[in-house]
């Protein structure tokens, strides 16, 4: 058995893709931490995550995304987004 099937297991709603091309970056500052959003090709849901300080731009790059499927109020509707737990250019 490998460490991909027990993470599974113990997490079956996270989602694990690979050599997703990413087509926009955004970073946002909201108090301590930075907003990051990424807009990646053939998706048309937004992928989120928050770091401590502003990165580089992803755009154009290829990552590989550990995300969990998550509904957030924005402007009074709901919204379909990713929330990441892990990111890594592939």
């Amino acid at each position: 058995m490998s460490i991909s099937d027990l993470s599974q297991e113990q997490h079956p709603a996270l989602i694990h893709t690979e050599r997703c091309t990413v087509l926009s970056h955004t970073q946002r500052d909201e108090g301590e931490w930075v907003q990051h959003t990424l807009m990646v090709k053939n998706c048309e849901i937004p992928f989120r995550f928050r770091r401590p300080k502003k990165y580089r731009s992803l755009k154009g790059a290829q990552v590989t995304l550990d995300y969990y499927p998550q509904t957030t109020l924005v402007a009074g509707f709901e919204m379909e987004t990713m929330r990441v737990v892990r990111i890594r250019r592939s």
